[in-house]
């Protein structure tokens, strides 16, 4: 088990959590928010096993890799 708040790329399948921050220059939160993914959005990952992360947000489907997915911290609901 792990803390309430952690990043995305270890939040396990199936867990609601909303996004805190996301780290990284302008670039990736720019990258990010124009996929839908930005502070305060709640997202559910549905993969997370090798390679990229796939996640829900606003009901659609992204997958974005893991080092992205590791500067995204996120807080389960």
């Amino acid at each position: 088990m792990y803390s309430s708040d952690t990043n995305l790329s270890q939040l396990k399948p199936d867990i609601p959590a909303r996004i805190i921050e996301i780290g990284g220059g302008h670039g990736v939160r720019q990258k990010l928010n124009l996929m839908g993914i930005s502070e305060g959005s709640v997202v559910r990952v549905i993969s997370n096993g090798h390679g990229p992360v796939t996640i829900e947000v606003d009901r659609n489907t992204v997958s974005i890799g893991r080092g992205m997915a590791r500067k995204i911290q996120v807080s389960m609901m």
